[in-house]
């Protein structure tokens, strides 16, 4: 008896887009995203930014590495595609005088000509995308030759990659599409880019989580964000479980027994455009 060989789950792309719209809409990211500034900050300097560079922030969230670049004087547009991240980024950037270009975008369809900018930047966000290769096609088509792309990604091994990770045993990810953690690894940054990269650069930082507790960050993270938001809207009569798992999670990692201190790795990356 001849057996027909599995194929490959082929996912509905625009159907996990409208999902993660929804997601990334939901809580109030701005409340988790503004304790990463640090990361932005960080990013721009390993990037070298210089006064009057062309600076296109791709999925920027509420700003973090936007004010970043527009502090060290760059010609900034940040884009996004929820609009009430935008906004916060707006007020972030008005409250410091900074001058700054918002503009609603996609990171899968960046509205602009072909090498536009010098740097790109993305701090946790392109990654989240459906199509990590379009996406990682537009960022090189925008992106002047000589330029640099520089991602700050989540790693496999992360304290993010076991939430997402136990997330995952209650709300299985789409069949199909590509991890967000996969951005954190080699293998995949040169799968995406190394075509047209003359080097890619991976350095491995922490970011470190303070927390009061395990529990407070469940119950916080459980209220704003939307990745965690999300999940427990859907497990309903198991959110108790999910919680206990998360808070678990967050023990196993803390160095801290009274509260919880965790560093979170990542992948500072900078990509030099052919």
């Amino acid at each position: 008896m001849n057996i027909a060989p599995q194929q490959a789950a082929v996912p509905n792309l625009a159907a996990v887009k409208s999902k993660q719209h929804a997601t990334w809409s939901s809580g109030d990211y701005a409340a988790v995203g503004t304790t990463l500034q640090i990361v932005g900050e960080n990013l721009a300097e390993a990037m070298d930014l210089r006064p009057d560079a062309r600076v296109l922030v791709v999925a920027a969230g509420n700003g973090n590495a936007t004010l970043a670049a527009a502090r060290r004087h760059c010609n900034v547009v940040s884009t996004d595609y929820v609009p009430s991240l935008l906004r916060a980024g707006t007020e972030r950037a008005g409250a410091e005088q900074l001058t700054v270009a918002f503009r609603e975008a996609d990171a899968e369809d960046l509205p602009f000509e072909a090498r536009s900018f010098d740097n790109i930047m993305s701090t946790f966000g392109v990654v989240f995308t459906a199509n990590q290769e379009v996406a990682a096609s537009e960022m090189l088509r925008v992106c002047g030759s000589g330029g640099t792309i520089g991602p700050a990604n989540w790693t496999p091994a992360s304290f993010v990659g076991d939430v997402f990770r136990t997330i995952g045993q209650y709300v299985p990810p789409p069949a199909g599409v590509r991890s967000p953690l996969e951005w954190g690894t080699e293998a995949r940054l040169n799968e995406l880019f190394g075509d047209q990269a003359v080097r890619i650069e991976t350095t491995k930082r922490h970011f470190t989580f303070r927390m009061r507790s395990p529990n407070y960050w469940v119950e916080r993270w459980r209220q704003v964000y939307g990745p965690v938001h999300k999940p427990f809207d859907a497990v309903e009569d198991r959110a108790p479980p999910l919680a206990a798992d998360l808070i678990a999670v967050a023990r196993d990692h803390s160095v801290d027994p009274h509260a919880m201190i965790v560093p979170a790795e990542y992948a500072e990356i900078i990509i030099h455009r052919a």
